[in-house]
């Protein structure tokens, strides 16, 4: 059996305040963060608004799944993701609002490649917040269906996507 591929190198190196982003693996203390990124998120606004309301991210949540923030050098919790592995899907993907336009975005997601070929997977699908569908699209991921509404807390359609990464 020959080795999988080595991951790529990481993107450029991405600041907040200053200081150099990393990511690593969350714990379930960074679950009241993570809670508030998502609940307080602007792109949930409005009419998307029942989606994220009264959603947790417990500390269980992140123990049983491969959930990674990005942290700045103060720790604080900036973004993050979490990958289901079987089957291959992207759960979550948020970034701090006050973080935004930074570049975590795709931080979080070439780590999320990385993770992804590292676990075998060549792909992951991706059912995504209607407006975050061109971030997905910049990262190579193709459209490949709509996943229907789903009230109460989901009033709309939403794309579907595969994102591959081998």
């Amino acid at each position: 059996m020959t080795p999988p591929p080595p991951s790529p190198p990481p993107p450029a190196r991405v600041r907040h305040r200053g200081e150099a982003v990393r990511i690593r693996r969350a714990t379930a203390r960074d679950a009241r963060r993570l809670t508030r990124i998502v609940r307080g998120s602007r792109a949930y606004e409005g009419h998307w608004a029942a989606m994220v309301e009264g959603y947790t991210v417990g500390p269980a949540y992140i123990e049983a799944h491969e959930v990674f923030a990005a942290v700045g050098a103060d720790e604080r919790v900036l973004g993050f993701y979490a990958l289901v592995l079987s089957p291959p899907e992207l759960d979550l993907m948020f970034v701090a609002d006050e973080a935004q336009g930074l570049g975590i975005g795709r931080l979080l997601a070439a780590h999320l490649a990385g993770r992804a070929r590292d676990a075998g997977l060549t792909a992951v699908r991706i059912v995504s917040h209607p407006p975050s569908e061109g971030f997905y699209l910049g990262l190579g991921a193709r459209r490949t269906g709509t996943v229907p509404a789903t009230p109460p807390a989901v009033r709309w359609a939403r794309p579907e996507l595969e994102l591959p990464v081998a």
